[in-house]
């Protein structure tokens, strides 16, 4: 069990990741909302002895992805363009919103692998154990995701 200072900041430390992990699953603002709500409720709630910062986060990208998963079996699932968001999203470069974009049109497999690869730096060996999959299966979807990438940005260019 935490203490209340603990728990604050644990909750100031992993809200976003927890938002981040949810958004890019549910493609929704009020359902990643409820997800983060919920995991740092069941991070509260918990009495599990965490062995350090990195196995607390593993802990809440874990139990994140399982209450996504609960989400969409949920009756009342909805899924909200990605557009309506855009404007409260920040990036450094134009280039960056156009890839986030890019991103978020992937299948939840692709999407799922290359935030915790490249926004989280989680190795596809820690990618694999989260998800509960194997390493060359997470190596697969990181491969997969940057080829559609590639031939997007490349059909585009060919357009332009």
């Amino acid at each position: 069990m935490f203490t209340d200072e603990q728990f604050i900041q644990y909750a100031r430390t992993y809200m976003d990741m927890i938002f981040r992990v949810a958004f890019n699953y549910l493609k929704s603002h009020c359902d990643a909302d409820d997800i983060t709500q919920n995991v740092l409720m069941k991070l509260y709630n918990s009495d599990k002895a965490f062995e350090s910062d990195a196995h607390v986060k593993h802990w809440l990208i874990r139990v994140t992805i399982n209450e996504c998963k609960r989400a969409f079996l949920s009756p009342w699932r909805r899924v909200e363009p990605i557009e309506e968001h855009a404007d409260t999203l920040s990036f450094e470069t134009p280039e960056q919103s156009e890839i986030f974009d890019l991103i978020m049109k992937m299948p939840t497999k692709y999407r799922i692998a290359i935030l915790l690869y490249y926004y989280e730096d989680y190795s596809t060996e820690e990618i694999a154990q989260i998800l509960k999959i194997p390493v060359s299966t997470v190596k697969t979807h990181l491969k997969r995701a940057r080829e559609k990438l590639k031939n997007t940005i490349l059909e585009v260019q060919d357009y332009v």
